[in-house]
């Protein structure tokens, strides 16, 4: 790889050893990438030298501690070595458990005081705590252009497709090398070719509510896997909600780190902008046919209508959403034999709480959880067996990780089924 003077001289050790050991890990990484040189960063997003109790006891002959995880875990590193600040703006993504509400997660203490303990360590680091899988809804806004190094599926299709920033998928090792040094390889989604777009999709029927964009998103991940789908056609009403969901899908059921609607997101105002000079490979349609398979497949692994949980905020809730399902639940109560558990961030939990929607939603019965959700921290109510979603992305991770039943609707299907006990939702 092509290193400037900057780079070469941490790389020499002379910015200290954790520099140094950032440096060798990013040589490597760039050069099995067949990246020719590094960029810079100042905007990544990871999970810096966090750790569970796992890994806590594995490394407990070297004292278990941040550094030593942030060193031997993180970095690579063949040693312990002491870890100085970020050197760059990074935040911290999902963690496992909420800090308020960490025991109807199931979590035992030790556990809880031990996130504590590695919180104000990130913290102490000058890595911001936003704790959650959508920095883009907590402070975090990158713009057009602008070279990032973020993990977590739904986060870098956003950032990607949605603000027309420029990240890969990148891991927890890369991030936290980057956040040392502030650079990352120049390769894939950070150079101007590699953006084009590679499949047409034509969308025959109207796509218009968060539920449809979850069920596109879930059907063109599959159909182009990691390739860039470029979607024309009946798909409107784009917000950020919808993209939100439409992005985790596509990543979920494919692996899709960016897309482009045409007339909507920011690299492709028309459609030969989309492709460049690329002629689309393939033209997949997307019809009543498609969109009734692509329903039925969610809900496959769901047999039984007695829900006994409802697993809302995947992505992580936006504050429009806590609105309504405080709307929905407003004067009312969950059924006896079900729980809601809704999943957002910090920061948006604040404003939902200044507004009241908390309130509303503890009222009915349900909780407000932040920081993690039922797939990152692998919780859910004792004794869940059914699980109603209205996340494509949460129905396709959720049934094969924690081995319950599932299935898929609009918010206002799941909150019938938390009021009832029942799933009553019906195939558009």
């Amino acid at each position: 790889m092509q290193l400037t003077d900057q780079e070469r001289a941490m790389l020499d050790g002379t910015e200290g050893a954790a520099k140094q050991k950032a440096m060798e890990l990013l040589v490597r990484y760039g050069e099995a990438l067949g990246a020719e040189r590094l960029v810079d960063t100042n905007n990544i997003a990871g999970v810096p030298g966090s750790s569970n109790l796992f890994l806590r006891d594995y490394y407990k002959d070297v004292g278990n501690s941040y550094e030593a995880i942030y060193s031997l875990f993180d970095l690579d590193s063949d040693e312990v070595v002491s870890v100085p600040k970020v050197s760059a703006y990074s935040c911290h993504l999902q963690g496992g458990m909420d800090p308020a509400l960490w025991a109807e997660q199931g979590m035992g203490r030790d556990a809880f005081e031990h996130f504590q303990k590695d919180e104000a360590e990130v913290a102490g680091h000058g890595i911001q705590l936003l704790k959650t899988c959508t920095p883009y809804l907590a402070g975090n806004v990158p713009v057009k252009g602008e070279h990032c190094a973020w993990m977590e599926s739904s986060a870098v299709v956003f950032c990607n497709s949605v603000i027309g920033a420029r990240t890969n998928t990148e891991g927890r090792e890369s991030t936290s090398a980057a956040m040392l040094t502030g650079k990352i390889p120049d390769w894939g989604f950070h150079l101007d070719a590699y953006r084009r777009g590679t499949h047409h999709i034509e969308v025959e029927v109207s796509v218009d509510d968060v539920f449809n964009w979850g069920m596109l998103g879930y059907f063109i991940g599959d159909a182009v896997q990691e390739n860039i789908p470029v979607v024309t056609g009946k798909i409107g009403h784009a917000n950020l909600i919808r993209h939100k969901h439409f992005g985790a899908a596509a990543a979920s059921s494919g692996g899709v780190e960016m897309y482009h609607v045409v007339g909507s997101t920011p690299e492709a105002a028309t459609l030969e902008m989309a492709f460049g000079s690329r002629k689309p490979v393939d033209t997949i349609r997307y019809g009543k046919r498609e969109r009734r398979k692509v329903y039925e497949t969610l809900n496959s692994v769901g047999t039984n209508p007695n829900v006994d949980y409802v697993m809302l905020g995947c992505p992580h809730a936006a504050i429009e959403q806590i609105w309504e399902v405080a709307n929905l639940l407003e004067g009312k109560k969950l059924h006896s034999s079900c729980n809601l558990w809704l999943f957002t961030s910090r920061s948006v939990k604040a404003v939902a709480d200044a507004n009241g929607y908390t309130k509303t939603i503890l009222g009915a019965g349900g909780l407000v959880m932040t920081d993690t959700c039922s797939a990152i921290g692998r919780t859910m109510p004792q004794g869940t067996k059914v699980v109603a979603l209205d996340s494509a992305k949460q129905t396709h991770y959720l049934p094969a990780m924690m081995g319950v039943e599932a299935w898929f609707g609009t918010t206002r299907d799941c909150i019938n089924a938390a009021l009832t006990g029942r799933w009553s939702g019906e195939a558009p």
